[in-house]
C-alpha cells in the first residue's frame, strides 16, 4: 500500500493536466479506463509482472526464423551475410583497422 498511494497520485496529476493536443487528450482517456488495472501488480507482488516485457521477448518461432535469416529462404545465405557482418561489427570496434583491412585479414588467415 505504501507504494500504491504515491503511484496513485501520480496517475490522478497525469489523467487531471489539461492539454489542447487531442493526442494527450486521447491519451488520457485510455489511461482513465485502465486506471485500475494499471497498477494491479501492487495488489499481487510477485505475481503479476509490473511490465509485458515477458511477452514482448516471447515472439513467435516465425518471426524468429524471419530475423534470424534476415529474410532469406535459404540458410546458406544467411549465414553468410552473418560472417560478413561479424568482420565489419569487428571492423568497428577496431579503431586502428579499416573494415577492408579487417576483411583482408580476416580472408588471409
Amino acid at each position: 500500500m505504501a507504494k500504491r498511494l504515491p503511484l496513485e497520485r501520480q496517475l490522478a496529476s497525469i489523467l487531471a493536466a489539461s492539454s489542447s493536443c487531442d493526442l494527450t487528450q486521447a491519451l488520457q482517456a485510455k489511461i482513465g479506463r485502465a486506471r485500475e488495472q494499471l497498477l494491479t501488480f501492487l495488489d499481487h507482488p510477485g505475481q503479476v509482472a509490473a511490465t509485458n516485457n515477458a511477452c514482448e521477448r516471447a515472439p513467435r518461432p516465425a518471426v524468429v526464423r524471419r530475423k534470424l535469416t534476415n529474410g532469406y529462404r535459404a540458410i546458406w545465405a544467411a549465414e553468410g551475410e552473418a560472417a560478413v557482418r561479424i568482420v565489419i561489427d569487428t571492423a568497428r570496434l577496431t579503431p586502428d583497422r579499416t573494415i577492408f583491412g579487417t576483411m583482408l585479414a580476416t580472408v588471409s588467415a
